[in-house]
């Protein structure tokens, strides 16, 4: 399983207006691309010095291969709306995850 994070630092002046837009336009588009299985938001919670709010929006993937389609495919046209609605109240990066292991147990003490 791949997990594609999309890591956002959002300005504080923009920054509710941004997360409804989220979740109410952004990521429904990149679902319906049909290459993800699943997606959620978090919030860094420390605070932020900078003005600004960080989100790390994730989407779960079956493999590297549909993370690269869409990539290619899909993300361009979709990071454009992005910019062309956000220019100069955010910056972001994006990290590709492989998931090594899910809600892992700790060990008894021997």
């Amino acid at each position: 399983m791949i997990l594609y994070n999309v890591t956002v630092s959002i300005d504080n002046n923009v920054a509710d207006e941004w997360l409804e837009w989220m979740k109410t336009v952004h990521i429904p588009e990149v679902m319906d691309t049909g290459y993800f299985l699943g997606n959620q938001i978090c919030r860094v919670v420390e605070d932020e010095e900078t003005g600004g709010k960080t989100y790390a929006v994730q989407y779960t993937c079956r493999s590297v291969e549909d993370l690269q389609e869409y990539q290619r495919d899909h993300s361009p046209a979709l990071q454009q709306k992005v910019n062309d609605r956000y220019a100069g109240y955010y910056a972001s990066f994006r990290t590709m995850l492989e998931v090594v292991g899910v809600n892992v147990e700790r060990p008894e003490a021997q």
